[in-house]
């Protein structure tokens, strides 16, 4: 077992990626790129906390009202955090495409993390934390968090019986 694992409430992340899937959709059907920026901020914010930008949407809101319960699972929180930011900075990519007069970049790196996003909502697969398991395979420093034990990387590690 690796030193790294900790709690990891795994309700919280998918609030966040529901959050980023939204407001990104929200953006492209209403033409509205500082919706983007704004989204990569909280991101960005969010990654540099260490914790999922939206968080305040669940702790503050969601959960207290019970609308979303936590979901607690032994995992590693470092590749979530990596995602988070790898995501921000695609995001960012798209805004300075927006910026420069390319809508079509803007528009296309948004909806590469809206695909993301779901694909981790949906499937429980976290490319980011693929990305982020891969490169410490290849001992990057900075990258040394393992998956958990019996895990593939980047798909979400399910509940212990019992």
């Amino acid at each position: 077992m690796n030193d790294r694992i900790t709690k990891v409430d795994h309700a919280a992340l998918r609030v966040n990626q529901a959050f980023v899937i939204s407001l990104l959709l929200i953006a492209f059907v209403f033409n509205v790129p500082w919706l983007v920026g704004l989204v990569a901020v909280v991101m960005l914010i969010g990654t540099a906390l260490r914790q999922p930008g939206f968080k305040w949407a669940y702790t503050g809101f969601l959960k207290p009202r019970g609308l979303v319960r936590p979901d607690v699972i032994e995992d590693n929180p470092q590749p979530h955090v990596f995602a988070q930011g790898l995501g921000g900075g695609v995001l960012v990519l798209g805004v300075a495409g927006f910026w420069v007069g390319s809508s079509l970049v803007g528009w296309i790196l948004a909806w590469v993390v809206v695909a993301l996003a779901a694909l981790n909502l949906f499937v429980g697969f976290c490319a980011g934390c693929f990305v982020y398991y891969w490169l410490s395979r290849l001992r990057v420093p900075g990258f040394a968090a393992q998956p958990m034990a019996g895990t593939f990387p980047g798909m979400r590690p399910s509940r212990k019986a019992g």
